[in-house]
């Protein structure tokens, strides 16, 4: 069997959401696209779909590329969140019985073993509290806690990227607005009669990055706090069940221990003698 690392894992699955934002992007593109296509009964462009390339044109490369990549960079992050934090991938279903059978019965090496081919949230922390077992139950706490908090603080430094986005989106908009504003007053001062349609332009370009960069603000505050939460609940789950299973295995590895060794009787039938 051959294990992954949770490294390249996320990295895989953050490559997979990628690949899935840029399919969704180039989806609605095509299907803009299509929309403002000409119908043949009249030759005339929809309203919507002409406003959508206006908007689009007004917005520009300089400002719609970096806009853009914030967009894929987000949905990407969202999607591998999603993967990451669902209760299947932290707890898998059966494990909790399977372990505690095995436990049960005293099958402690199989118990490692399953826990340590197991890349779920609990399999990590189980498997860095058995490993410090022999040492003490207080031990094996401190080091499966350690663990669980080095996975919390992993998923909360890729939410926090939703944060920057958040930030992010309407800065870029606040600049595109100011440089939008710019041109509009350059024709003011430069042109000796003016060009409304001119002026127009760069106010048009002025709201509709501002529009683009609240866009992405928004659903990037909702979903840092609601993966904050989520994180949150994860791993007070796991940790609650890590706790009790590795206090159920210190135990039974201790009555295991303390079983007495029959002593054999002699053979003449005589009490056995006292040292």
């Amino acid at each position: 069997m051959v294990l992954i690392s949770p490294r390249l894992r996320s990295a895989g699955r953050f490559l997979c959401a990628a690949a899935l934002a840029l399919v969704v992007v180039a989806t609605c593109a095509q299907l803009a696209q299509a929309q403002d296509a000409p119908t043949p009964a009249s030759g005339k462009e929809q309203t919507g779909s002409g406003l959508i390339v206006f908007m689009l044109e007004s917005l520009g490369i300089v400002f719609g590329l970096p806009l853009l990549l914030i967009s894929l960079a987000m949905l990407a992050l969202v999607v591998l969140l999603f993967l990451d934090l669902r209760m299947s991938s932290a707890i898998p279903p059966g494990f909790v019985d399977e372990f505690t059978d095995i436990v049960n019965k005293r099958k402690f090496k199989e118990a490692f073993d399953m826990a340590r081919n197991d890349p779920s949230f609990l399999g990590q922390v189980l498997t860095a509290g058995m490993s410090r077992l022999q040492y003490g139950l207080e031990d094996a706490r401190e080091a499966a806690m350690n663990t669980l908090e080095s996975i919390k603080s992993d998923k909360e430094m890729k939410n926090n990227y939703n944060s920057v986005i958040a930030t992010v989106g309407p800065m870029l908009g606040l600049v595109g607005t100011v440089w939008g504003m710019i041109r509009s007053f350059s024709v003011l001062a430069t042109a000796t009669q003016v060009n409304p349609s001119e002026l127009a332009k760069g106010i048009s370009h002025a709201l509709v990055v501002t529009l683009f960069g609240v866009a992405i603000s928004v659903p990037a505050i909702f979903f840092n706090a609601f993966y904050r939460n989520r994180i949150t609940r994860v791993t007070m789950d796991v940790g609650h069940i890590a706790d009790d299973l590795l206090t159920q295995m210190y135990h039974n590895s201790k009555k295991a221990a303390a079983a007495p060794p029959t002593t054999p009787a002699p053979a003449n039938g005589a009490p056995p003698t006292a040292r």
